[in-house]
């Protein structure tokens, strides 16, 4: 891949996660859902506070361990409805959320068989929420994805969402990253 081709791949792929961060903000949940594979893993682990030579334990593992998050489509679908509701008492009235992506790096590209191509992407993220009149929740990290190209576009296939706190003090996690 030439300079110019890497550099016009991460304007691509900032582009749809300046786009999936704006149609969170905007609540325009079903319109993010049609951002995702059939097949996408939502994943993010807890994090531990462990001595410095016991590093492969700072993370719990996705299928094996207890995770803030360890979803697929159904599962987001069916969080999307409920928020859709109007009376998911956790966002009832909603949540104002901000979420500010950087970082963007294109980690490699590679071919996903008869799919298409697949962008390993890692970004920082940081996400700010007020609700009501006095919760205010801030959140930052780092997110790794895979997208996958389909039709012309990026669909996300995979995000391991990692916090940079080990202790969560939101009430809820009603929110996507």
């Amino acid at each position: 891949m030439s300079d110019v081709e890497r550099l016009l791949l991460r304007q691509e792929v900032e582009e749809f996660l300046y786009r999936e961060a704006e149609l969170l903000d905007e609540r325009r949940y079903e319109e993010w859902l049609e951002l995702l594979t059939d097949d996408v893993r939502y994943f993010m682990p807890m994090r531990r506070n462990v001595p410095h030579d016991e590093t492969e334990r700072e993370f719990t593992r996705e299928g094996v361990d207890i995770s803030w998050f360890d979803e697929g489509k159904d599962t987001l679908t069916r969080r999307v409805r409920q928020i859709l509701t109007g009376i998911h008492w956790a966002e009832e009235p909603p949540s104002r959320i901000c979420h500010m992506i950087s970082n963007v790096q294109v980690l490699g590209a590679g071919p996903a068989g008869p799919s298409g191509t697949e962008i390993a992407v890692k970004s920082r993220f940081l996400v700010y929420r007020n609700r009501v009149e006095t919760e205010t929740d801030v959140l930052v990290g780092k997110r790794e994805d895979l997208l996958r190209r389909v039709n012309g576009g990026f669909k996300l296939a995979r995000r391991r969402i990692v916090l940079d706190q080990s202790v969560l003090l939101a009430k809820n996690l009603t929110f996507f990253f």
